[in-house]
């Protein structure tokens, strides 16, 4: 049974021709291990990670590619990001009703441990937000605005730009977390005026598992998450000073990080915009027909409204656990059913007592995919008596 893939927007498959290529080189020609050695292999692994850091910072405008960190994935980047930054007890931050937990957790951690102060902003009534919303709820004590970009549940996009402007203009720290959209929408960190974008390299990258990074201001310093081994100034007792070693001790992930950089490659050659437009054209479409289905709810905003490619909906009377287990047993149609890690998401969706299943496309995913994606929830939901 051929396998259609609706699970994008947990990992992207399949992967791009030459992510693969471009990680067994590194396994089997030079797989030393990057600035711990001036020797010839060691030196091509560590361009592996200059490569595809001056690409990164190609595609997210970043001036200094030496101001993006790798890390294993978007939750270690947003850790380093939140938890890095100096609190004392009365700090405020803002954030949003929708964010994934890699965020909410790391605050809600501060709030317990460093006794500051969180507003959670929600959408307004079309279920959207909007940048003045997030205006209001500053105080004098405001020190981060971190937001989601797009929704990993109903994939609403925040306005980061708007949000960006206002926070620049109280300086404030400003963190995006792109999981949904690095490689989907547009990001330039310096005209949206983002101080820290996280992003996992496995999504929207189509990078492999193991893969993320975090993009930090040149003029901000966090404190490091993780102390150790950089390869540099080894005989000091602290940690270097100098970036990407002061936030990456320890042995990269050349392979996979070679894997990244073929991805990169890939989202540059094929463009930004073209992907969001195939993937958002699917979904649209998706949530049209979904909608026609007797019993089907589908959340978020109005059509009208752009956002990235994931569709989340429920069948009335059926769990969506099983929803998505039937779907893919019976029709090879991956889904992914549950929480999503948002239960944040969830209680702003009014889906927390059920959770959702949800669809996700990526730049594979083709008409075929909607067709037989309807055609299985047309016959789930009659056999659920709707």
């Amino acid at each position: 049974m051929r396998i259609i893939y609706l699970d994008n927007a947990a990992s992207s498959w399949p992967k791009p021709a030459g992510v693969k290529e471009a990680m067994a080189e590194v396994i089997d020609e030079f797989a030393a291990n990057p600035g711990r050695g001036g020797h010839t292999l060691a030196m091509k692994a560590s361009k592996v990670l200059f490569r595809t850091r001056v690409q990164l910072s190609r595609l997210f405008g970043i001036k200094n590619p030496n101001d993006l960190f790798f890390y294993l994935n978007a939750t270690q980047a947003l850790n380093q990001a939140i938890k890095g930054l100096s609190f004392q007890a009365g700090d405020h931050i803002i954030t949003s009703s929708i964010e994934h937990n890699s965020v909410r957790r790391p605050i809600e951690y501060l709030r317990r441990t460093k006794q500051i102060e969180v507003t959670y902003v929600e959408p307004r009534e079309d279920q959207l937000f909007y940048a003045e919303d997030f205006q209001k709820e500053i105080r004098p004590e405001t020190k981060l605005i971190a937001v989601t970009h797009a929704s990993n549940l109903t994939g609403v996009i925040i306005p980061i730009g708007e949000i960006g402007k206002i926070a620049r203009d109280k300086n404030i720290v400003f963190l995006v977390d792109a999981s949904q959209s690095a490689g989907i929408l547009p990001i330039d960190v310096e005209e949206m005026n983002i101080d820290m974008l996280a992003f996992p390299g496995h999504k929207g990258l189509y990078g492999p598992q193991g893969t993320g990074a975090l993009y930090v201001r040149g003029d901000i310093d966090l404190e490091p998450l993780i102390h150790g081994g950089t390869g540099s100034q080894s005989e000091a007792i602290d940690q270097p000073t100098t970036r990407p070693d002061r936030y990456e001790s320890g042995t990269a992930n050349t392979v996979g990080i070679a894997g990244l950089g073929a991805g990169v490659a890939f989202v540059l050659e094929k463009g930004v915009e073209s992907i969001h437009q195939h993937e958002w054209a699917l979904a649209k479409q998706t949530i049209e027909r979904l909608q026609q289905i007797s019993g089907v709810t589908v959340y978020g905003p109005s059509l009208d409204v752009e956002r990235v490619g994931v569709v989340a909906f429920n069948i009335k009377g059926a769990d969506a656990s099983e929803v998505s287990f039937i779907l893919d047993q019976q029709y090879g149609i991956a889904t992914r059913s549950g929480y999503h890690c948002t239960p944040l998401g969830h209680e702003t969706a009014g889906t927390s007592e059920n959770g959702a299943v949800r669809a996700s496309f990526g730049s594979f995913n083709t008409q075929e995919d909607v067709d037989q994606l309807i055609l299985a929830i047309e016959e789930i939901s009659t056999a659920f008596g709707q």
